[in-house]
């Protein structure tokens, strides 16, 4: 008799959680290490863009040591980890600041590998862009895909042409749906990045992106609420009072809206973000994941209705 409301849940979740995969993959809990490589980005560097997408601080690698070697930032994590999961927990090694395909493959490969070879660590999960995916590149992942547990994530954030040029993206939805479509060919897993609360999107808009999302069946997704952090474009934005954010209720409602519409399959590995609390500047709800993530089991509850309920529709 199934306990569950959900096929892909062993508890009340009625969404696909990445704890649910992961322990059906490895047989219990592996723990996200992160790492920052000293990758830049093209639109930082200046080939596509300057000053990065306006919501970005940092390349995003809020939690991440920069300044040191890959294994020795493997180490402190792995020390992290310990710390709360106990000794030899299993780690995925997650190359998490800025774009990490944007060097040259020689290169990428001994980072790769130099976690790979690092005690306990069962995979890679490479954070990077969807037009920094050249051919040398696609086939060094091609090549750790069979060696071991690959995710590549690539933000998507909306799938509206206008946003992406409001935000300072510098990389189309159509260059999105190529470097998705060339992961997708080779077998590789491939996690795209939403963000809700955009400039200039209504809810409508961020339920349609949340629909190309799902034609694009997606291995695994992230969803989040926009983060104002402090010394972003987007803050000065914010700053201003042109930036109206959503409220929980909203952003759950919004949430819940996209779930019923995303594959019962894919896996949904962020539902709520995990910002930098001491730079965050709004909303400040979102810093209340507890809050967060029971407001949305309440809803899908309170609605009878589940991941994927109306995929394909």
């Amino acid at each position: 008799m199934q306990s569950s409301p959900f096929i892909y849940s062993s508890d009340n979740k009625r969404y696909h959680t990445l704890n649910f995969h992961i322990k059906r993959k490895f047989g219990r809990r592996v723990f996200k290490a992160v790492i920052d490589a000293g990758m830049t980005c093209p639109n930082i560097d200046g080939s596509k863009g300057t000053g990065g997408c306006i919501f970005c601080s940092g390349g995003s690698g809020y939690f991440t040591r920069s300044g040191i070697s890959v294994t020795e930032q493997l180490a402190a994590e792995s020390r992290r980890i310990s710390a709360k999961a106990g000794p030899r927990a299993p780690m995925i090694a997650y190359f998490q600041a800025n774009t990490n395909t944007y060097a040259p493959a020689d290169q990428l490969l001994e980072l790769f590998y130099e976690a790979l070879s690092f005690p306990g660590v069962v995979g890679l999960s490479i954070g990077t862009r969807a037009d920094c995916l050249p051919d040398e590149v696609l086939e060094l992942l091609s090549e750790l895909n069979e060696r071991t547990y690959l995710t590549v994530e690539l933000g998507m954030q909306s799938a509206h042409e206008g946003t992406i040029a409001r935000i300072n993206r510098c990389c189309t939805h159509r260059e999105l749906l190529k470097g998705y479509d060339e992961l997708k060919s080779r077998g590789i897993r491939g996690c795209l990045h939403l963000i809700n609360g955009l400039p200039g999107e209504d809810p409508e808009m961020m339920i349609q992106s949340a629909r190309a999302a799902a034609e694009m069946e997606p291995d695994a997704v992230k969803l989040q609420m926009l983060h104002v952090i402090r010394g972003t474009a987007l803050a000065e934005l914010w700053e201003g009072g042109s930036l109206p954010l959503l409220s929980r209720e909203e952003y759950i409602e919004v949430v819940v809206r996209q779930l019923e519409l995303l594959p019962p399959e894919t896996v949904i590995e962020r539902i709520t973000g995990d910002g930098d609390k001491s730079m965050l500047l709004a909303p400040k709800w979102s810093a209340d994941k507890i809050a967060v993530l029971g407001g949305i089991d309440k809803r899908l509850a309170e609605l009878d209705t589940y991941q994927g309920r109306l995929f394909g529709r």
